[in-house]
């Protein structure tokens, strides 16, 4: 089955320049489940759900369609990587006690995901899929990071559709449980942003398109509005969380 690869290409800033979940989400996820032995990570590409699920559950599967995505990905014991999509994951009948799906859930055949979940968690195990959108820095340097988000926005792909809409709008036929507010956290300075800002699959298009790359403005703009850019200031992303009980 082919699958949507808007990322191999990107592998390597991919995997250092994407913020990190915070370890609390992971902590109230083992918790919500009635053994914490199995977790599968989902479109793992970098593999830091991957490596974050490794602290709270004994055996993590990590699965990615993309396999420059598992090469770039950061090795550690506990955490097995495989190639394969979503939907044909290879697991065995209920064997999961979790099931996550970090910034990915967008881009799946739900209907074929959905019984593929279904198909491997176990009785009262949970899915977990998440995603987050726009940072807060400064009042200035957020202005500038809209803006151009609108200027590159018709370069994603148009799955984009359901990041925007933080995932309400996605279909989820599933129990859902209220769960906490969870926040990225991250020092980063102007480099660090904009290293993050190569790695979305929007400046890949439009790179690939006008040949050349649409960061040389808005990198301008940003050293107009930021004071020192050497300096790290704390960045912060709300993660969109929906949790189901399987």
């Amino acid at each position: 089955m082919s699958f949507k690869d808007h990322f191999s290409s990107l592998a390597s800033d991919y995997a250092r320049h994407r913020p990190r979940y915070p370890d609390a989400l992971f902590q109230f996820l083992a918790e919500n489940v009635p053994n914490a032995q199995c977790a599968w990570d989902c479109a793992t590409g970098n593999g830091q759900a991957a490596l974050a699920l490794a602290k709270h559950f004994s055996r993590v599967i990590a699965t990615d369609a993309s396999a420059k995505q598992i090469a770039a990905a950061e090795q550690s014991h506990g955490v097995e990587y495989r190639i394969a999509p979503a939907e044909h994951s290879t697991l065995e009948d209920v064997s999961v006690d979790i099931y996550t799906v970090a910034q990915a859930l967008h881009w799946f055949d739900w209907k074929q995901f959905y019984a593929e979940v279904r198909r491997v968690v176990r009785p009262n195990g949970l899915l977990a899929v998440w995603t987050y959108t726009h940072s807060t820095i400064t009042p200035e340097i957020d202005a500038v990071m809209r803006n151009f988000y609108a200027r590159v926005r018709s370069y994603f792909p148009p799955e984009r559709q359901w990041v925007d809409e933080e995932y309400r709008t996605i279909p989820f036929p599933f129990t859902e449980i209220n769960a906490p507010d969870f926040y990225m956290e991250a020092l980063w300075n102007l480099e660090d942003v904009l290293g993050y800002y190569r790695s979305w699959s929007g400046v890949a298009n439009y790179q690939q398109q006008h040949g050349k790359s649409p960061l040389d403005e808005v990198e301008t703009e940003l050293r107009s509005v930021w004071q020192n850019p050497d300096i790290p200031l704390p960045v912060s992303w709300k993660l969109h969380l929906r949790l189901g009980r399987v």
